[in-house]
């Protein structure tokens, strides 16, 4: 929602100053401009991605009219359960949750956290190296370099869509000088004509320079800032499990163990000492 309110506030902005100083907004009103600009530069898109980065990069889009799900409330609910499991594993042996790994959607645990459960890829992460500590052929170290191939791939995945935005939002001012020139190209046909309506033509090409930069750092880069970001609140969650989970290997009770995945949380999504400990203790009544 953010992003359509930005938008609102750099039309506001810069056609509200525009009209200010006199000018004329009709004149800035040209579908042919927009049209070029914005075929070029899709065109340019489609040939700079393969099927993958297009699926990837159209999926993605959606995400940046809807709010962080990444947020403290998640956060908490994702360190409750990883308390859970590990006070389970603590008291009953890493066997005791074998079932819940291979069938996290038909597990009474996960079930009480359907935020998370709601999440396949990060029930899917949490029970993958769940299921390397149950079976024990691993040590610390050695799931912590896999932990960590595995978060720099997703994250790579995950920037594709940003990266494919914003070179279309670099190539769009470029795009917007190739309107220009074809509006001068034009008007340099039209040498015939009085100079009145001479001045309209050349006005018309210098709209296509206007409308490429306003649509390349007003509207197309913004989304891909978003996504950008969407991309690392991503990966946080997945750093959040692993410190947790790797504190549990090198032998840290439960209650310690979520306190280090509290320390890696933004501040932003950070619940208090006090706050989570609370928290913990409810469910832990329930």
């Amino acid at each position: 929602m953010l992003v359509i309110v930005g938008w609102l506030i750099a039309l506001a902005g810069v056609f509200g100053g525009f009209a200010a100083a006199g000018g004329h907004l009709a004149s800035l009103f040209q579908p042919l401009e927009l049209v070029m600009i914005g075929g070029g530069a899709l065109g340019a898109f489609v040939a700079a991605n393969g099927p993958k980065g297009l699926k990837a990069t159209l999926g993605s889009i959606g995400k940046v009219f809807k709010g962080s799900k990444f947020n403290k409330a998640l956060y908490i609910e994702l360190l409750a359960l990883l308390f859970e499991i590990l006070t389970k594993v603590r008291r009953e042996g890493l066997m005791s949750i074998e079932s819940d790994v291979e069938e996290p959607e038909k597990s009474a645990l996960f079930s009480k956290y359907p935020a998370i459960q709601s999440d396949h890829h990060l029930v899917e992460f949490i029970t993958d190296y769940l299921r390397l500590m149950v079976g024990g052929n691993l040590n610390a170290m050695e799931i912590e370099n896999l932990m960590d191939a595995e978060i720099e791939t997703h994250h790579h995945e995950a920037m594709v869509p940003a990266h494919a935005v914003q070179r279309m939002a670099d190539a769009m001012p470029a795009f917007g000088i190739v309107a220009a020139v074809m509006g001068v190209v034009h008007t340099m046909e039209s040498l015939h004509l009085p100079p009145t309506e001479l001045g309209v033509l050349i006005a018309h090409a210098l709209v296509g320079t206007f409308l490429g930069i306003l649509l390349s750092y007003g509207f197309v880069s913004p989304v891909s800032t978003v996504l950008e970001n969407k991309a690392e609140e991503e990966g946080k969650v997945l750093q959040t499990v692993k410190t947790v989970l790797l504190a549990s290997l090198n032998g840290f009770s439960p209650q310690v163990c979520v306190e280090f995945g509290r320390k890696v949380l933004n501040s932003t999504e950070r619940p208090g000492f006090r706050e989570l400990e609370e928290e913990l203790k409810n469910r832990k009544g329930k």
